[in-house]
């Protein structure tokens, strides 16, 4: 497949004054390391001048020693002096130790003999690219640490928040969107983490397209043919060649959510790939070359599938180079109010209806809501409400069933389960009595209503009515 894609993303020069080995060297790179970003020079005395010209473009150099004019011996304390960020790879025709001693006390990043095989020279330089890949990641990362401004916001717009932490989450995203190393992005469901890898996916500035790839359910066949392909003839039903997901996202991203429901088999595969760059599409025993940015999402602990036996510990340190982790909803509640009127809106224009007026009590009611289901459960709820909406008024009816369904079930036992491991008494200070108890729930349940006696009734599990009486009996009307 032709592509435009260059990798990696700076320039790397070649110096030698055999043509003949420059242009060998980079059929080789292109071909077997997919490194296809070379300029060539075979007059080492134009070496600092186009690393001047061109010193924000140039990351590597690969340097022959024997040439004419200026050795290079004599280039590398000149290189190291004016460009220390770029290393420099000596190549050299000879195997001599002392020589190779010599040119890394001057300063050399590493050192090959050209008559070695070329798979080491070849992984020398995948070395570098990640080494400088990393120092470029992380001197990118200390400046966006310390702006508090997004260079490109107009790549979040479809994720509405004020929340300071998603833009922190943001400007970590900006400094890691160009890498070529994957990015896993976790968080509960319903967070937003497609709209995430769609955001990375844009700041990458790829050529290609952003693939999506939901692998959950996939048994190991089916992984294997839909993102790596198969040829004609590999297996019944087989009747022509399908290109996989890799081949589709060329110059792009391959975007794989639910990663955490990933059979081993099938992690085996995906962790080749990561560390190979290549494939084998089902049935051919021709190897094709990944050229795609991944980015993986779950909602699952995969600190616990890993001490089950379920997640490969390789596979997912290869996967988390890079990690973004989204808050849920109700870590972040000055955005409810903003999504709720993002989402009504939406759902009025979609159903050909007016945007209706909010009770006031219905901020409070949500605000008050863990959102188990996080945005996209708010959306639902919505949507729901607002497909049975007749009045001028939104009803708060399809909220409270909702939200009274989850609250019975399983997500009480589960707050119950936080409140225990978290403590609610002080082991140094003397219990409450009953009585006690009742006065400071029902004083912080009013407090979290705003003074709403029907939904702080609701916080804590009682009526309306019964909240009311004892109320009245404690001499307090709320």
């Amino acid at each position: 497949m032709v592509t435009d894609a260059r990798y990696p993303l700076y320039e790397i020069l070649l110096v030698d004054d055999e043509e003949a080995w420059l242009r060998s060297i980079s059929m080789t790179l292109a071909m077997s390391g997919g490194i296809n970003n070379v300029i060539r020079c075979s007059d080492s005395r134009k070496v600092m001048e186009i690393l001047q010209q061109r010193q924000r473009q140039v990351g590597l150099v690969l340097l022959d020693l024997n040439m004419p004019h200026l050795s290079g011996e004599d280039l590398i304390p000149l290189i190291v002096e004016e460009h220390p960020n770029i290393p420099v790879i000596v190549v050299s025709g000879l195997n001599q130790v002392e020589v190779a001693v010599e040119c890394m006390k001057k300063g050399a990043f590493d050192f090959f003999v050209k008559t070695v095989e070329e798979e080491r020279l070849i992984q020398g330089i995948q070395r570098a690219i990640r080494m400088i890949d990393l120092q470029r990641e992380n001197r990118e990362m200390r400046s966006r640490v310390l702006s508090d401004k997004l260079e490109y916001p107009e790549a979040f717009a479809e994720i509405l928040t004020v929340d300071k932490s998603m833009f922190s989450i943001f400007r970590y995203i900006e400094a890691v969107a160009k890498s070529n190393q994957p990015i896993l992005i976790t968080g509960e469901s319903g967070v937003g983490k497609e709209l995430v890898a769609r955001s990375i996916h844009t700041l990458s500035k790829r050529p290609g397209k952003l693939v999506s790839v939901n692998v959950a359910g996939l048994d190991d066949h089916m992984f294997s043919d839909t993102l790596f392909g198969h040829a004609k003839g590999a297996f019944t039903g087989a009747d022509a060649v399908r290109n996989g997901m890799i081949e589709q996202s060329a110059d792009g991203t391959l975007f794989l959510d639910e990663i955490g429901d990933l059979s081993i088999a099938s992690q085996v595969k995906l962790l080749r790939l990561l560390q190979e760059g290549e494939y084998f599409s089902i049935g051919s025993d021709m190897p094709k070359r990944m050229n795609a940015r991944v980015v993986v999402a779950t909602h699952q602990d995969l600190d616990a599938k890993q001490a089950a036996g379920q997640f490969r510990k390789d596979f997912y340190y290869r996967l988390c180079g890079h990690q973004v982790h989204l808050p849920s909803l109700r870590e972040r509640p000055e955005d409810i109010p903003l999504l709720f009127d993002h989402f009504l809106g939406e759902a009025a224009r979609d159903l050909n209806k007016k945007k209706p007026t909010v009770p006031k009590e219905l901020p409070i009611l949500l605000a008050n809501y863990p959102f188990p289901g996080n945005i996209r459960e708010l959306r639902g709820m919505v949507y729901d409400a607002m497909s049975i909406h007749q009045a001028h008024m939104l009803s708060m009816d399809s909220f409270r069933r909702a939200i009274a369904k989850k609250t019975a079930g399983t997500l009480s036992c589960g707050m119950a389960d936080q409140r225990q491991d978290r403590g609610i008494f002080v082991p140094s200070q003397p219990l409450p009595s009953l009585h006690e108890i009742d006065d400071l729930l029902i004083a912080e349940a009013l407090k979290r209503a705003e003074g709403n006696q029907s939904i702080a009734s609701r916080l804590i599990g009682i009526s309306q009515p019964a909240l009311s009486k004892r109320l009245k009996k404690s001499g307090d009307p709320g």
